[in-house]
């Protein structure tokens, strides 16, 4: 399937292009991953998740990835929350990294090839800086390192920013010592108290940008195939790191740049500046993580996405669905058929199904990496199951031919990183014991010929979104 004809929105050129690696049958992706001063929140998570369905989705059409994600344990943030809990910053940063995977792991996000981290590669960035100090492109005053962005003609090419526009809007304090008020810091010198390291130009720590330009020339070459982020990140931060990386190397950084759009809340883009975000730790508390990851792939990764706690109700009801065709496909095929086993025009008819669900969520996810098409597909394929099974199976032809939908149908949820016979937490199961319960009641009333209540309990049922299928079989219960 690697001859897909895979399309991929680019940042920097505006337009969906084909998507052409570096290297034929493999794939190397850069993405920005968090800083650790505390739990990461609901639209941390997106950008986790996105590029995760990404990876999974490009290793489903053949594709070999080396998939790499930093960890930014120096930073001010880190260093001031340390401070406010009397904890070394290394360790502090340590600890949220620790946190991140416990939550990274819940919402299934397959670990990085490689999860780099900032204070582990300082000598590979203090040589990136002194190349640049060397090539021209950085300066130092007092022992702080700066990239002079004037000497980078291509220097607003990924925002579309100019150089005037952004001396025209720079703040009134800006530092006085920079050539350019948007050159930006490649090495900060160390202030009392803060950590730091030894380099040529005393002591100090990196700037925010350097790291990522570092660290993914170190794992991924000096050009790789996607550098991927949340929308935010675009400027300055992915502006900066091709600047730093093509004036080193002299080489394109990244062939493709993609952004996930903003969390927002009532509109208002999410994040801790503005107080106005959830932590996903608090979030998986109330809601299988299951959902979560599945409502943050119900809207294409480009779009904005309102949190909303009835869209994740809504999203955890669809996902529900996708269960319940599961666990009756489960059922059908685990029963013995005493049928002829001979082909018919029903095991045609599965198999073609078959075969355009599959190329439709190809399509789909071909298509800029289309989920909410992929979704709508996915529940064509739960209606195609639940449609298959309320008929009634009768010949081992049909068993086969279902068997090979629902491989396709578990396959094809899996490239979105669901596990559709897996829950998180115990709601799933005490739904199911609870309708046993009620359907066991029914049962007693029917037998007692108490059809009045018989079909109260249907009705009800009903009205809550769970239909009751009286079948040769037994009953079966799904969601509408």
């Amino acid at each position: 399937m690697i001859t897909e004809a895979l399309k991929v929105y680019n940042t920097m050129s505006g337009k969906k292009e084909d998507f052409v690696p570096l290297k034929p049958g493999k794939v190397g992706i850069y993405v920005c991953g968090p800083t650790t001063y505390n739990f990461i929140h609901l639209g941390n998570g997106r950008p986790i998740v996105v590029f995760d369905m990404i990876r999974r989705y490009l290793e489903y059409i053949g594709y070999e990835v080396t998939y790499i994600q930093n960890f930014t344990d120096v930073d001010d943030k880190i260093i001031n929350r340390a401070k406010e809990e009397n904890s070394p910053p290394l360790q502090l940063a340590a600890k949220y990294i620790e946190e991140y995977f416990k939550d990274a792991d819940a919402l299934n996000v397959k670990r990085a090839t490689v999860h780099p981290k900032v204070s582990e590669h300082m000598e590979e960035i203090i040589a990136f800086v002194k190349g640049l100090e060397e090539k021209g492109f950085a300066y130092e005053v007092e022992g702080d390192v700066y990239f002079a962005v004037e000497r980078f003609p291509e220097y607003g090419k990924l925002s579309k920013r100019t150089l005037e526009d952004l001396k025209a809007g720079a703040r009134i304090d800006v530092d006085e010592r920079k050539r350019h008020p948007a050159d930006f810091a490649l090495w900060k010198k160390a202030k009392e108290g803060e950590p730091y390291w030894d380099s040529p130009w005393g002591k100090g720590r990196p700037g925010w940008h350097i790291e990522c330009s570092t660290m993914s020339s170190k794992y991924l070459g000096e050009t790789f195939d996607i550098h991927g982020g949340g929308f935010d990140l675009i400027f300055p931060h992915h502006e900066n790191e091709i600047a730093q990386s093509e004036a080193l190397y002299g080489a394109q950084m990244a062939r493709y740049w993609m952004h996930n759009g903003f969390i927002t809340i009532n509109k208002e883009k999410m994040s801790k500046s503005l107080g106005n975000f959830f932590l996903l730790r608090d979030i998986l508390k109330k809601y299988d993580p299951q959902v979560v990851r599945f409502y943050l792939l119900s809207t294409h990764y480009r779009s904005p996405l309102d949190f909303d706690d009835q869209k994740l109700e809504a999203a955890g009801k669809g996902l529900e669905r996708l269960q319940t065709a599961y666990r009756l496909m489960e059922e059908a095929i685990s029963r013995d058929i005493t049928g002829q086993d001979t082909a018919n025009d029903k095991t045609d008819r599965i198999k073609e199904e078959t075969k355009v669900l599959h190329r439709r969520f190809l399509d789909a996810m071909n298509d800029d990496f289309n989920t909410a098409l992929a979704i709508a597909v996915l529940f064509d394929c739960a209606r195609a199951i639940n449609s298959i099974v309320a008929e009634g199976i009768n010949f081992d032809s049909e068993i086969e031919a279902l068997k090979e939908l629902g491989k396709i149908y578990v396959e094809l949820t899996k490239v979105l990183g669901i596990e559709l016979n897996k829950t998180n937490s115990g709601d799933s199961a005490l739904v199911e014991s609870l309708l046993a319960l009620i359907i066991e009641i029914r049962q007693d009333a029917r037998t007692k010929k108490d059809f009045k209540t018989a079909d109260m309990i249907r009705d009800r049922l009903k009205e809550q979104g769970i239909l009751l299928e009286d079948t040769p079989q037994g009953v079966r219960w799904r969601y509408l």
